[in-house]
């Protein structure tokens, strides 16, 4: 997936499971330093305890990494470490994790990403109650507001006009015969213009 991409963006998140915090496993980061590619790599990390893989995926290849407030005990000193490392840093919360809870993160993090499915379950339907969370969190949170999970040509413009600056889609690009004719169909509906 990650060479398809290359042929229609400079970006890619990739998901890492653990099977703890998501019932899912996925790749290591021994797997991803195997792949090389030009794009810019952010690495969603849904595993328990994500301060202990950080050093790995930034050795991988990783420019940014996006983590769990819900996986760890201290999101704080995974901040705190991502930074040392000179990796990008995001905070994802879950969809019943009120953006409140998190509020004291905000002015530490370069993002923050909403996820509108439960973690873990990859082709999940999108839960629309995360755009009124996305439309509470617009007016806290100067930075880069991401949402990820079932975003599909149908909801894809509710999510740009909920405040959402990116979103990260897998199956709705992926699993069309055209990834590239589906990734431009998307960004041109979520900028309300025609296809290109």
């Amino acid at each position: 997936m990650l060479h398809e991409a290359e042929a229609f963006t400079d970006r890619v998140q990739v998901d890492i499971m653990d099977g703890r915090f998501v019932p899912s496993e996925s790749i290591s980061a021994e797997d991803l330093a195997r792949v090389k590619t030009r794009l810019l790599l952010e690495v969603h990390l849904m595993v328990i305890e994500p301060e202990a893989h950080l050093e790995a995926f930034l050795k991988a290849g990783a420019g940014r990494v996006v983590f769990h407030f819900e996986a760890t005990s201290s999101p704080a000193r995974t901040i705190a470490l991502a930074r040392h490392l000179g990796l990008g840093v995001g905070l994802a919360l879950n969809p019943q994790t009120p953006v409140l809870e998190a509020k004291p993160l905000f002015g530490e993090v370069d993002f923050l990403l909403l996820l509108s499915v439960d973690p873990g379950f990859y082709g999940s339907p999108f839960l629309p109650s995360v755009l009124e969370k996305a439309k509470a969190l617009r007016p806290l949170f100067p930075g880069e507001i991401g949402m990820d999970g079932g975003i599909k040509a149908g909801n894809v413009r509710q999510v740009k006009e909920a405040g959402v600056d990116y979103a990260c889609i897998g199956s709705g690009i992926f699993h069309s015969p055209d990834p590239a004719r589906s990734y431009r169909e998307l960004r041109a509906l979520a900028q309300d213009k025609e296809a290109s």
